[in-house]
């Protein structure tokens, strides 16, 4: 299989890429930098798939949007951080561009294309429920927020229609916080718990819609290979937990306390209140339409996924 892939240099992408390769199909990447074949086998299986990077520029069209025309599946991971920076007007504006603007030109390469892909998968978030749900169970079928982020993830999936209304199957796994080694939630705490730093965000309470990186990767592929995937499907472990649960497991996988609490009012400071909501809050968000639809999670509990992640007490590098 031959597929593109945006964002494939990220935490999530890095990982789908080593997966594609791994099965001997070929990645092809976007990248703002120089085209060139890094073509390798898989250390692992010694498969020989292989990873191209084309460039493309995701604010305005151009001729890289024919890099979609005969791919077998178009994966869309790409979109600026949301935690990185406060929410100021220009932030907003650029998560914003960042997200619907590339997703409305994918979408159009796509319908546009000779030879279209069979399907198009393009990313969203649990965010899409918005920060008022408590502690209450929320699934696919469950409406969407009225805050910034929970419009932006609205406005986002509906920048994917241009390819639905050309017949191309779409697909939007709204991630959770994605659990692996080098990147991620996991890359940021466990270091800190490592250095007896780390602890609870907040009050402790709201609830973390987690996933394994591993089960990230293979619902994505599940959503490739799959004719009967199609719509929105919360990317999130079965069993979401509390913050102070996420804390006290992270801890005891490290070997290390979880007692260096940070209050609400340092994260306001840190990231502007808009923002630190999204920490501060969250969703009790569960899989349902893939376990409805037979997906089998490897780390379906949080403490399976963590003893994974965990390599003799230290913190690894790579996904």
């Amino acid at each position: 299989m031959r597929i593109v892939v945006s964002g494939g240099t990220g935490f999530v992408g890095r990982a789908l890429c080593h997966a594609i390769v791994g099965r001997g199909d070929e990645a092809v990447v976007l990248t703002r930098g120089p085209a060139r074949d890094v073509s390798h086998a898989c250390s692992e299986c010694g498969a020989g798939g292989k990873v191209v990077l084309a460039t493309w520029t995701p604010e305005k069209p151009g001729h890289w949007m024919q890099i979609v025309d005969g791919a077998d599946a178009v994966v869309h991971l790409a979109g600026a951080s949301i935690a990185d920076e406060r929410w100021t007007v220009e932030r907003k504006r650029v998560l914003r561009s960042s997200r619907i603007d590339s997703t409305k030109l994918l979408a159009e390469a796509i319908a546009n294309a000779k030879q279209k892909p069979s399907v198009f998968v393009s990313v969203s978030g649990v965010g899409h429920y918005g920060m008022k749900t408590g502690d209450r169970i929320v699934t696919e079928a469950d409406p969407p927020g009225d805050e910034f982020l929970a419009q932006l993830t609205c406005e986002w999936e509906a920048a994917a229609d241009r390819a639905r209304q050309a017949g191309v199957r779409v697909v939007h796994p709204r991630f959770g916080l994605v659990l692996g080694r080098g990147g991620g939630v996991y890359g940021k705490l466990a270091p800190l718990f490592k250095s007896f730093v780390g602890g609870p965000i907040g009050d402790g309470k709201q609830y973390m819609p987690w996933v394994h990186i591993r089960d990230t990767v293979r619902a994505i592929e599940a959503m490739i290979v799959r004719k009967d995937l199609e719509g929105a499907y919360n990317v999130t472990a079965p069993e979401p937990v509390t913050m102070n649960e996420l804390a006290e497991a992270l801890g005891a996988s490290l070997n290390r306390p979880a007692m260096m609490r940070v209050p609400a009012f340092a994260v306001k400071m840190a990231m502007g209140a808009e923002a630190a909501e999204a920490v501060l809050t969250g969703q009790r968000a569960i899989p349902k339409r893939l376990v409805d639809a037979g997906f089998a999670f490897v780390f379906p509990d949080l403490a399976s996924a963590l003893a994974d992640l965990a390599v003799d007490g230290r913190v690894a590098v790579t996904a």
